[in-house]
């Protein structure tokens, strides 16, 4: 099975399951989902930054500042969360995820419920090499210097943003 044949549950604006579709039809015809950010920092508080490869099938060779993804059809965002944490960085064993907030990420083309979080990765990191074509951990200044000259995912960027308005006050 290919990342595009996996099973999304379809939501609507309040974020209630309105139907299921291949991920690849829910990508092309704008069909609302739901995804997960994690934003995971190593043990000296320095952020996992990535770029994407050329290969995914949504913003391909982005700079992303969150690891994360799809939340597949029945599974909770706490599930995808951890999941998609584990297998990102490529590590097992990672505290659970801890929530922060959620919004509806909506750009016109797409549009997907998102669950925001945060974890502590004090574990040596081995990133899929089909997901991250590039990593480093950045600490919080360099990665504001890097946000006018890298190209971002936009929906990251949105979280980020979100996150950072959260944390001023």
């Amino acid at each position: 099975m290919t990342p595009s044949d996996e099973i999304l549950d379809i939501v609507d604006e309040n974020d209630e399951v309105i139907g299921q579709a291949p991920r690849g039809e829910a990508t092309t015809r704008g069909l609302r989902h739901r995804c997960v950010f994690i934003e995971a920092r190593d043990a000296k508080g320095r952020i996992f930054v990535h770029r994407r490869t050329a290969t995914k099938l949504v913003f391909p060779s982005h700079y992303d500042m969150f690891v994360g993804g799809v939340v597949g059809a029945g599974e909770s965002y706490e599930e995808a969360a951890l999941r998609e944490a584990e297998e990102e960085l490529g590590v097992s064993g990672l505290p659970r995820p801890e929530p922060l907030f959620r919004f509806l990420y909506d750009d016109g083309a797409h549009t997907w419920w998102s669950a925001v979080y945060q974890v502590r990765c004090e574990l040596p990191v081995s990133p899929q090499v089909e997901e991250v074509a590039w990593h480093a951990f950045l600490d919080d200044g360099e990665l504001e210097r890097r946000l006018g000259e890298w190209p971002w995912v936009p929906d990251g960027l949105e979280a980020y943003r979100r996150l950072r308005d959260l944390r001023a006050g």
